[in-house]
């Protein structure tokens, strides 16, 4: 579960509390009964390492499509004619 922190507008108490994201925010302070507001801070996931980025998927020359090596040849124009005979 995710931890929230809240501040309060009129006595300026900040404290943290783990929440869940169903549950709803908090609107008064426990210490003076004042109105709280919830305070953002950065967010909590890095993506780090290869495979998050388009280009870590291309190689150097910017080519999209890559050809399998030792893969056969097209089929010669030759064999066409002669299965539509058959």
């Amino acid at each position: 579960m995710p931890t929230y922190a809240y501040a309060c507008k009129d006595c300026g108490h900040a404290f943290d509390i783990v929440q869940s994201f169903s549950d709803s925010s908090l609107t008064s302070c426990p210490e003076c009964q004042g109105a709280l507001r919830k305070k953002f801070n950065s967010v909590g996931v890095v993506f780090k390492g290869s495979g998050f980025y388009r280009t870590d998927s291309r190689d150097a020359k910017g080519s999209t499509v890559s050809a399998a090596p030792g893969a056969p040849a097209a089929a010669p124009a030759a064999s066409a004619p002669a299965a539509a005979a058959s």
